[in-house]
């Protein structure tokens, strides 16, 4: 059977366990030669999510007016993020923790750090905006990833291709016994690739002059693999 155009990688794993007889789930007791085997396809996703991770971390000694400061500072940069429509921003957590002195340990001062993150599809004004943001934020990383709904889609093509897969083989070793087969159990799982993330150091204080952020989508691997067992019938 022909696979499709879009197949980027296909892997076809199969082993035989023959049992006479086999028990069935649900305790049925088959006379019939039962072969396990397993096949799967990955296809590749546009990465056509771009999201985006930056931060304000300050120190002080009270920490009333430091979280009084950052609140500030991250406010101003959620406000200026909401007039880009097409980019869906959020808070993404506060952390306070105690600066302590290196020789008697006593709390010296305190260090907040507040994060915010940024979703779009459309990579134009997520760099743009990622540039305008760097003038007060640090950047802690940029990610591209499938969208929900095109990881979604692809999976479900590497899903019927895996599952073409596993037909061809069992269609493979029935014919190679001079038998038929029919399905016996089927199960399905589905894998991709980890986001890939563009990581940035510099801190606000070195970027009083943003540029647009550079951004490079490319693909992340979907693998679905789909394993079960047949029944060999004359």
């Amino acid at each position: 059977m022909k696979l499709p155009a879009r197949l980027f990688a296909s892997t076809l794993l199969a082993s035989a366990v023959v049992a006479l007889p086999a028990v069935a789930g649900d305790g049925f007791r088959s006379a019939l030669p039962v072969v396990d085997l397993s096949a799967e396809a990955s296809l590749p996703a546009a990465n056509d999510l771009f999201v985006a991770s930056l931060y304000l971390e300050r120190d002080g000694r009270d920490p009333a007016a430091l979280a009084d400061e950052v609140n500030r500072e991250i406010a101003a940069a959620l406000a200026t993020a909401r007039e880009r429509k097409s980019v869906k921003v959020q808070s993404d957590g506060t952390q306070t923790w105690p600066i302590h002195g290196k020789e008697d340990r006593r709390i010296e001062g305190w260090r907040m750090r507040s994060t915010i993150r940024l979703e779009s599809r459309d990579a134009g004004a997520m760099s743009e905006l990622v540039g305008v943001l760097q003038s007060r934020l640090a950047v802690g990383q940029i990610g591209m990833q499938p969208a929900p709904e095109t990881r979604r889609a692809v999976a479900d093509e590497a899903m019927v291709a895996a599952i073409r897969n596993f037909e061809a083989r069992a269609g493979v070793i029935a014919g190679a016994l001079g038998k038929r087969y029919r399905l016996r159990q089927l199960s399905m799982s589905e894998a991709g690739g980890v986001p890939v993330y563009a990581r940035m150091r510099s801190a606000p204080a070195m970027m009083a002059e943003a540029s647009p952020a550079p951004i490079e989508a490319g693909e992340t691997l979907v693998n679905v693999s789909v394993s079960g067992s047949i029944e060999l019938i004359d």
